[in-house]
């Protein structure tokens, strides 16, 4: 008896430690968004450099949002950083879907070379092809275009790897009641094996989503033309506009970032188990 009380003590002390540490860890995460939130909502007043760190303002304001919707096309970035994440997730599930499918369901010579090929380029820097990219894109006339952005994020090895990962859990009873439907490779792909990896692709999308929108580097290459620009080049723009007033920049900053945690938020919801083997009878 002595024994089974100790070793329940220990576990609940453990799981207390854990949740602790765990919660400690959040909080330094967290800091660094705080921070930047707090310094949005700040006065010209108040000290944002000020140490220990005054993580509350004492006169909340919203008028460095105002300021920086006023004074820049923050519009039009938002617009363009949408268009391009829309573009770049929607190319993305269906160029990634359609190449996992035949390496994870049909057999042919060189399957597995092929697979080995596709998840080799992951150890591939991007700073190593930009270069090329970047010539490339303007041999093709698309500098400073939507296309021209969206062009090297039009499929990546993760997400083949990781629908070819989920294509390869869906029953082939599913498979075979499809084809004796007379149902085609493509047509296979498109009503049953897209439903039935529902969770990832929707992890696929949060992944793709958050890359797309947050990118700097490449439309820094790219776009010349402010009409053109996506969120972090304008945040970037502010800069030398207000002359590091850190509070309008923390404002843009923000500003980008919210979208960013409303659709995972959003997106979350649907990442969930899916019964592929529902529609089996056994």
């Amino acid at each position: 008896m002595k024994t089974s009380l100790g070793r329940s003590q220990f576990a609940g002390w453990r799981g207390v430690l854990t949740y602790g540490l765990l919660t400690i860890i959040a909080i330094i995460m967290l800091l660094p968004l705080l921070w930047l939130t707090s310094t949005a909502l700040k006065s010209p007043s108040e000290n944002i450099f000020q140490f220990p760190p005054q993580l509350l303002p004492a006169q909340p304001t919203l008028q460095n949002f105002v300021r920086v919707w006023e004074t820049q096309p923050f519009g039009q970035y938002f617009a363009n950083s949408l268009l391009v994440s829309a573009l770049t997730v929607g190319l993305n599930l269906i160029f990634c879907s359609l190449a996992a499918y035949p390496l994870a369901r049909l057999n042919f010579v060189g399957k597995d070379w092929i697979f080995t090929a596709v998840i080799s380029t992951i150890m591939i820097p991007f700073q190593i092809v930009m270069i090329p990219l970047y010539i490339l894109t303007v041999q093709l006339g698309l500098k400073n275009t939507y296309l021209g952005v969206i062009f090297p994020a039009i499929a990546s090895a993760f997400g083949i790897f990781l629908l070819r990962q989920a294509f390869m859990t869906v029953p082939k009873d599913l498979e075979e009641a499809a084809r004796m439907d007379g149902c085609t490779e493509l047509g296979i792909w498109w009503h049953v094996m897209l439903p039935s990896v529902r969770p990832a692709l929707v992890t696929l999308t949060i992944f793709v989503f958050i890359g797309a929108w947050s990118d700097f580097l490449w439309p820094l290459l790219v776009l010349d033309d402010p009409k053109f620009y996506t969120l972090p080049l304008g945040v970037a723009k502010l800069a030398g506009t207000f002359s590091l007033d850190w509070r309008l920049i923390a404002a843009g900053s923000v500003t980008s970032i919210v979208p960013i945690l409303l659709f995972f938020l959003i997106m979350q919801r649907y990442i969930v188990p899916s019964e592929v083997g529902s529609g089996v009878k056994g």
